[in-house]
Parts: structure tokens; C-alpha cells; sequence
């Protein structure tokens, strides 16, 4: 029997990814963040202890970043490349996928990951800023 088989580990960055060694990095932290305070936190607990993780890491952020002149404050703006957003909640609703779209929109920036930690499992998500984006046009918003 080989004992030298390598098995790899979901460690795998796929090719054609914006950012894939600074994406991978990040979401390691987040998972870390998640193994060490688990589901039932509130947003603002997974924000503080990522930012020691990615100053320990020495992977420059801007926290609570205010987009341009309007309200919008993203949670973290990393190495000013990508928008990430922290979520604590069962599930993730269409609108936060909207919203952090409109954050690339409004910064021009390529990449968001949406990050939910309020499962099980940490569940992070690749939002591609898409051009000429309308978030009524798209289907995405309803009006009730």
C-alpha cells in the first residue's frame, strides 16, 4: 500500500479567479474566526476578531469603510481590492447579494465576498462586480 499518497484538502485556487492567493488568505481567516467564536454571535464579535486576524496576518484592510459621499459603509475594504461583507444570520437573502453588488458598482472595485457566519458552516460567497449592473432590471429586486 503507498503511504506517500497526497490527498489535497480543498486547498485547491482554481485558475481565472480575481485575487485567488489574497481571497484564499482572507476566507481562511474567516473560517478561523468561526472555528474559535462559533454560530451564535453577533456580527460585530466576527468583525473584531478578524481584524486582529488579518493585522496578525499583515493583510492591509480598511474597516468601516464609507463609500464616496453616501451612507454605504462596507465592512472591511481589503488592500483596497476587495469588498467584504460580514453576515450573521440562517441564510442569506437575495437583497445582501444586491447590496454588495451596488458596492462594487459604487467603487468600481472587481470583487465582494459575502461572508454569512451564522450557520453551521461558514459560507462565503464571490460577488463579480458585473457592468452597467441594474438591481431593478436584474430580477433580483422585487417590489410586494
Amino acid at each position: 500500500m503507498n503511504t506517500n499518497l497526497q490527498i489535497p484538502a480543498n486547498k485547491k485556487k482554481e485558475v481565472g479567479l480575481l485575487y485567488p492567493d489574497l481571497s484564499f488568505d482572507v476566507v481562511g481567516l474567516c473560517y478561523k474566526v468561526h472555528n474559535e467564536v462559533g454560530k451564535f454571535a453577533r456580527e460585530k464579535q466576527y468583525a473584531d476578531l478578524l481584524e486582529q486576524k488579518l493585522k496578525e496576518a499583515g493583510i492591509i484592510y480598511k474597516r468601516e469603510y464609507r463609500i464616496g459621499d453616501t451612507n454605504n459603509i462596507v465592512d472591511f475594504l481589503i488592500e483596497d481590492k476587495i469588498i467584504l461583507e460580514l453576515k450573521a444570520k440562517r441564510f442569506i437573502p437575495s437583497g445582501d447579494f444586491v447590496q454588495t453588488q451596488r458596492y462594487l458598482q459604487a467603487t468600481g472595485i472587481k470583487l465582494g465576498i459575502l461572508v454569512n457566519f451564522g450557520s453551521t458552516y461558514v459560507r462565503s460567497h464571490r460577488i463579480v462586480r458585473i457592468e452597467n449592473f441594474n438591481a431593478k432590471s436584474s430580477g433580483l429586486i422585487r417590489r410586494y
